[in-house]
């Protein structure tokens, strides 16, 4: 069994018993140390080089995530598995970004801290469910905003010159006629521009002009 030692982080004696009494009840696993403020797991952290580090939130003189991010400065391949008993979207993404990539509810330790460990250990992340939703809610979001300007960006000056037409109410022969150019090449520019953007329908594509300010509402 490989050896793994961890670093335990926690200003109540209470938890880091019970954290340590858990972590070395696996076969090969060592707590090399216990901090209780922040600035005390940075240090403990550079001294004592642990593999992973079990960090609580609410700390004293340095919070956990700046901590964290300390430490991981100094040592980016220890691993971070953040052990809290707050839950959020917003503290979710802040954990993530800070470089952890192990988040537990203190609630859920009994169950998970263990796999999340042995995860980390492996250098694969390891979120509480009720984080991953979180997470994969955020991601999805950003890709279909990032999805979305994408698309508008490959739309031509000539099709944001039809879709303002279009959603102003004119019909294929009277965006035709504005432009000077035919009605199949009318409707073959709407076509290319309902694939391109996703819509399904005339309104889908007022809709999309008025909110890109292609056209007035």
């Amino acid at each position: 069994m490989t050896s793994l030692r961890i670093l335990v982080v926690d200003d109540h004696a209470v938890v880091r018993r019970g954290v340590r009494s858990l972590l070395e009840s696996h076969e090969g696993w060592e707590v090399c140390g216990e901090a209780t403020t922040g600035r005390d797991a940075v240090a403990q952290s550079l001294r004592l080089r642990p593999d992973v580090v079990v960090m609580d939130l609410s700390l004293p003189e340095l919070n956990g995530l700046d901590a964290t991010r300390q430490i991981l400065k100094d040592s980016p391949r220890t691993e971070i598995l953040v052990l809290t008993m707050h839950h959020s979207e917003e503290l979710a993404r802040d954990v993530l970004q800070a470089g952890a990539r192990g988040y537990v509810l203190k609630s859920d330790a009994d169950e998970s801290l263990i796999a999340a460990v042995e995860s980390l250990r492996q250098h694969k992340p390891f979120l509480a469910s009720r984080v991953t939703e979180f997470v994969l809610d955020d991601y999805l979001r950003r890709t279909d905003t990032r999805d979305d300007r994408v698309a508008h960006d490959a739309v031509t000056a000539r099709e944001r010159e039809i879709i303002q037409l279009l959603a102003e109410g004119k019909s294929n022969k009277e965006a035709a006629s504005t432009l000077g150019i035919s009605v199949k090449t009318i409707e073959a520019h709407r076509a290319n521009i309902m694939r391109k953007l996703r819509l399904h329908s005339v309104s889908d594509l007022v809709r999309y002009a008025i909110r890109n300010k292609i056209a007035q509402p």
